[in-house]
């Protein structure tokens, strides 16, 4: 039965239009991702397979391999979606930017994403813990330039006298140890806050919190 299961599902979208191959495409994509995320987490890289997976997802093992040749392939994607998501909300700055502006939407945006994605964030913290295998190329490179692009621009804002931080590799360190716990660490703080689970005022809290926190030490009342 799942083997019949398998042709059609392979017979219908080798038998769509191209348009409409894009967003089965997508769409099957999405739901395999979503579902390797959450078993990576639960299981690690060693753990999860790609039976597991599939079970998840509530799909034939032969689907998952239709889209992604093995598990190491799997979970490059899941790994490179996290970071892709994480780029495409990260702010704009220049020197020309106003720093209060810059560093408030940035923790604003950061503490959004863990309160929204945890499992993203828990999915990368546990492959730097190992080492970062499977990441060797990004930390070395895109993280790295973007870490280092960063740090010059608020240098600058430093020796122009809007900042009274002389060393933003620091603030941005910071700015990442504090905002990705929440999604790090969610079991540990939702027990301490004496609860289950986030609440919809969490992120709020948090964010009214660390925020002006975060200012003040910048010299930014």
């Amino acid at each position: 039965m799942a083997q019949e299961t398998d042709i059609n599902i392979q017979e219908t979208f080798e038998a769509a239009t191209p348009q409409n191959q894009q967003g089965i495409r997508a769409h099957n994509q999405a739901v395999i991702l979503a579902a390797a995320e959450e078993e990576f987490v639960l299981q690690g890289f060693g753990g999860a397979t790609m039976q597991s997976i599939a079970d998840r997802a509530k799909l034939p093992k032969a689907n998952i391999h239709y889209y992604f040749k093995n598990k190491k392939n799997l979970y490059q994607m899941v790994l490179h979606s996290i970071i892709q998501e994480w780029n495409d909300g990260l702010v704009t700055m220049t020197v020309d930017s106003d720093p209060k502006v810059v560093i408030e939407k940035f923790v604003r945006t950061k503490l959004h994403q863990a309160f929204a994605n945890p499992n993203r964030h828990k999915l990368f913290a546990l492959e730097v813990i190992g080492g970062a295998p499977h990441l060797n190329n990004f930390m070395s490179t895109t993280m790295k330039e973007w870490a280092i692009d960063k740090a010059k621009v608020m240098k600058v804002w430093y020796e122009q006298g809007k900042i009274g931080i002389a060393d933003p590799l620091q603030l941005l360190i910071l700015i990442w140890a504090t905002t990705q716990r929440y999604a790090e660490f969610e079991t540990e703080i939702v027990g301490l806050m004496e609860k289950s689970d986030y609440d919809q005022q969490d992120e709020t809290r948090a964010a009214d919190f660390l925020v002006p926190f975060i200012l003040r030490g910048c010299g930014l009342e």
